[in-house]
């Protein structure tokens, strides 16, 4: 048991070293168009709905509506998004990910259905903040969709209950991707998920730390 996790630390220590994955130039076919789309239209369409969000939420005054509960649901969802996609960009796509991407996609709209009821109850949701909650609510089926039909083996290989010990563990890929495009992605999701959301529970526990300490005005 020990070997092994040995093993499979040293596999992560050396999970930069294999050949970088590249899309060749204007190639069209199936697999590069649909990796092309998913690396490069998926994931950045996650940036602007996540900012818009925000806007809405800072536009409804959440910090003294819905407060601090509605912001950590919103935490929890990025959570659930985060994982499966920190996942699918570093390691093996197998049986393993693949699971722990519809999972979180599963839970993801459970979360989001959680978040709208919460949030209606406390404080306005326009017509157009619907409309981007349901856009943030199909990114992940998406990505998961689109990462299943890349790697239709360990899809079958995951409804059979894998048949290695490798397709239950979480295994670096093989080609990585290039150390820019993985750059650019953690930048996006910090200026555009994490900081904003991350002032959005600031603001929230500010505005709940001075309800609670306003003196009530005496009659």
């Amino acid at each position: 048991m020990r070997i092994a996790r040995r093993s499979l630390l040293t596999r992560w220590r050396r999970w930069r070293s294999g050949p970088t994955l590249r899309i060749p130039h204007g190639a069209d076919d199936v697999e590069n168009t649909n990796r092309r789309f998913l690396l490069y239209g998926v994931m950045p369409l996650w940036f602007a709905p996540a900012v818009a969000d925000w806007v809405m939420h800072r536009r409804s005054d959440i910090e003294h509506t819905s407060g601090v509960r509605e912001s950590a649901i919103h935490a929890l969802m990025m959570t659930e998004a985060g994982l499966p996609v920190v996942a699918g960009l570093t390691a093996k796509v197998n049986p393993l990910v693949l699971s722990l991407m519809g999972g979180a996609a599963l839970a993801h709209g459970a979360t989001a259905l959680w978040d709208v009821s919460l949030a209606t109850d406390k404080r306005r949701v326009a017509p157009i903040e619907q409309h981007i909650h349901s856009f943030l609510e199909v990114l992940p089926l998406t990505a998961a969709a689109f990462t299943a039909c890349l790697h239709w083996d360990q899809v079958r290989k995951a409804i059979k209950g894998g048949v290695r010990a490798d397709d239950w563990k979480l295994l670096p890929k093989q080609r990585p991707l290039s150390a820019g495009y993985l750059g650019a992605v953690a930048a996006g999701v910090g200026l555009c998920i994490v900081l904003p959301y991350a002032e959005e529970m600031v603001r929230c526990v500010r505005a709940r730390r001075d309800d609670r300490n306003e003196v009530p005005r005496q009659p």
